[in-house]
């Protein structure tokens, strides 16, 4: 048995057997990476789609994703590749890529616009090992790397693989230590943290996913980009947030789509505080 360090859940994994997010394992007393190189998912997307509005706009960027996650989101929006039955299916069936074997099509890609590799989709920091050796390759092939992530690692992790991220966005799901941990079963302090630390070491844009009733008032938007905003001021740099619109899905069929009024309102709020503020899934 050891004990994975990844993120607050400090998880006692047996021999052999995974930890909460379904992707780090034990083998011979250390922790690994279950999931490295086992890739479930990968396109060349509109670096837009990440979301990145001010990094290299209007180009594309290679997007990879596996499987499992270190939290429990009702409403994701890839539970087929995070959390459900399906997702764990996955173990056996994703596919393996070494990171030179990545390197080698994401260089092959430059003439549709490719300009480089974002890690996506799952969560792909409990697979950190892979971000960190595939990572270095595409800097030292001059590609950018992107990072898409919920925010839930340790400092440790982040350390890792900092000197080969150039940008990231990262999920602020809402602004209430409740909200984490009864919905989400997060750590509201680990993603302030993690959020703190990558500011001072890359680009960084924010997502804030709306879902009516639970995280739309006024209120919490304003304390939300308050804090955003002291980053900036800290920092001397200016942070994006992406307000998003929430639909349907997964274990949360029982809400409607968030009004666009209600998002709208929302960018308005956070622009008292905030500089850059967009709308999305609108």
């Amino acid at each position: 048995m050891a004990i994975c360090d990844v993120c607050f859940r400090q998880c006692k994994i047996e021999e052999g057997s995974t930890g909460f997010c379904g992707a780090r394992t034990c083998r011979d007393g250390k922790i690994v990476a279950a999931n490295y190189g086992r890739l479930t998912s990968i396109a060349l997307d509109p670096i837009e789609k990440k979301p990145l509005k001010m990094f290299h706009p209007g180009s594309q960027i290679l997007s990879l994703g596996s499987y499992g996650c270190n939290l429990r989101c009702p409403f994701c929006q890839n539970y087929s590749i995070s959390w459900s039955q399906k997702a764990f299916e996955y173990k056996d069936k994703a596919e393996y890529y070494a990171p030179e074997e990545i390197v080698k099509i994401a260089s092959d890609l430059r003439p549709r616009g490719n300009i480089g590799l974002a890690f996506t989709y799952n969560e792909p920091l409990i697979g950190y090992e892979f971000i960190r050796d595939t990572a270095k390759r595409s800097n030292e092939a001059g590609m950018q790397n992107v990072l898409v992530t919920n925010g839930t690692a340790t400092l440790k992790v982040l350390n890792e693989i900092s000197p080969y991220i150039d940008a990231m966005n990262i999920d602020l799901k809402t602004f209430t230590t409740s909200f984490y941990k009864d919905f989400l079963d997060g750590d509201f302090q680990m993603v302030k943290d993690f959020i703190q630390s990558a500011t001072a070491s890359c680009h960084v844009e924010l997502t804030t996913l709306i879902i009516p009733d639970e995280n739309d008032s006024e209120e919490e938007m304003r304390e939300l980009s308050a804090w955003v905003a002291q980053l900036e001021n800290q920092l001397n740099k200016k942070i994006p947030l992406h307000i998003t619109r929430f639909f349907p899905t997964f274990k949360l069929t029982d809400r409607e789509p968030t009004p666009v009024n209600t998002i709208m309102r929302l960018v308005e709020v956070a622009k008292e505080n905030l500089e850059f503020v967009f709308p999305g899934n609108i």
